[in-house]
């Protein structure tokens, strides 16, 4: 075989570093929507390694929507809990009683939940065994170990050894981006200091379907309904203490989470492993580079304190693929600059601003002065009485404000 025909043989329309839920969303969205397509995805984990999640997360409406146009949704939806009705309070951790000062309920459309929390292994082991059928190149367990760009491709050095090309190239591969590093694309970041620790947990009594989201003074301390008696924790804590409770005994961490969690559903045991993550708010100066974009964690990692970093990732994906599609469909070059600025001006902007916003909010609720507390409090207050607000929050958490791509309103590419 000639060197030319070598390279038409391994020349992929697109290549996906990263096969964590955004890089296999993407893979399966373009081909789908265009089967001619040739998409290679390279993951460092084998296919075995995705069912050792034990993490949850809650999936807002429009990804659901996006999640049962490419078919995946039917797999999910029997173990899925909707979040039916969310409160949030503010108090300090040894107040006696939490009151609640924001409800959110109702559904985005009649009998649609504003969001649904899934277990990760689930939701990624579904789109890996789908993008494997419509007939997705993945290379796993592997790495990108290098690329060069050329002026009509990218040229691909895998961590085996193997050489591919593709028109363009995207890398998903999470919030510590080797591929962002490798095209030299720069960040804003600074670090909050505090570790997300996660972990699920059983109690007595049913939740019905309530998240509850209580403002402490060392950050955000979350209960989101899970299968039966279940929940799934997401508990802001300054790190030296997030690792202090993560790597102590059960006992202690139990007695620890019971004064956050209350009593209002009875006993509370641990029902899963205990993880801690570090916090930090990293944001790409720019989410494209020549036959090159950022998807996911990979161009904004946030804190949770809205639980929209997953539900970003999937806008990525839903603006991308429809950018990517439109191009291919009029015979245009995907990977030239023009085509790849639609999608960063698509993107860009939006994720600034929920960083922006996220950030504003961890630093007002994560403290404990009391004039502060007051201010918000009152603020938490106004929200609750003016309903036409509350509704465009629903709408901001189920992933459906301003203008939304294709595939999170359900519709096809």
């Amino acid at each position: 075989m000639s060197k030319k025909q070598a390279a038409t043989k391994d020349l992929y329309d697109v290549a996906i570093g990263g096969g964590g839920y955004v890089g296999l969303t993407l893979a399966l969205a373009l081909k789908q929507s265009e089967p001619s397509m040739k998409i290679a995805l390279v993951d460092l984990r084998p296919r075995s390694a995705i069912e050792n999640d034990p993490r949850s997360s809650a999936i807002a409406a429009g990804a659901v929507r996006m999640l049962e146009q490419l078919g995946i949704w039917h797999q999910l939806e029997a173990e899925a809990q909707p979040i039916n009705e969310m409160i949030v309070t503010d108090s300090k951790l040894h107040d006696s009683v939490r009151p609640v000062f924001l409800t959110f309920a109702g559904d985005v459309d009649e009998g649609e939940p504003f969001a649904h929390m899934v277990q990760n292994n689930h939701m990624v082991g579904a789109l890996h065994d789908a993008a494997t059928q419509e007939g997705v190149h993945i290379f796993a367990p592997d790495s990108v170990k290098d690329f060069a760009v050329e002026p009509a491709s990218v040229q691909i050095t895998l961590g085996e050894g193997k050489t591919i090309h593709s028109r363009v190239m995207i890398a998903a591969d999470g919030v510590r981006s080797k591929l962002r590093d490798l095209a030299g694309i720069h960040c804003n970041r600074w670090s909050y200091n505090q570790s997300g620790i996660v972990t699920t947990v059983a109690h007595e009594r049913p939740h019905n379907g309530r998240a509850e989201e209580h403002f402490l003074p060392s950050g955000p301390f979350a209960i989101l309904p899970l299968k039966g008696n279940r929940s799934s924790i997401v508990w802001t804590e300054k790190t030296a203490e997030a690792n202090r409770l993560v790597n102590g005994d059960e006992f202690t961490f139990e007695i620890e989470l019971e004064r956050r969690f209350g009593h209002h559903l009875g006993e509370v045991k641990l029902a899963g492993p205990r993880q801690a993550f570090p916090l930090n708010l990293v944001l790409a100066r720019s989410f494209v580079s020549n036959r090159f974009a950022l998807a996911g964690d990979a161009a904004h990692g946030i804190h949770p304190i809205a639980g929209q970093g997953l539900n970003f990732g999937f806008k990525d994906v839903a603006a991308l693929s429809e950018v990517l599609v439109d191009a291919h469909r009029l015979g245009l070059d995907i990977g030239a600059a023009h085509i790849l600025e639609r999608y960063q001006s698509w993107r860009r902007f939006d994720t600034w601003q929920m960083g922006m916003t996220t950030d504003v909010l961890n630093r007002l609720f994560s403290n404990n002065i009391d004039p502060v507390r007051a201010v918000r409090d009152i603020g938490l207050g106004l929200v609750e009485r003016m309903p036409f607000l509350k509704k465009s929050f629903i709408g901001e958490a189920a992933g459906m404000a301003g203008p939304s791509p294709k595939l999170l309103m359900g519709n096809p590419l």
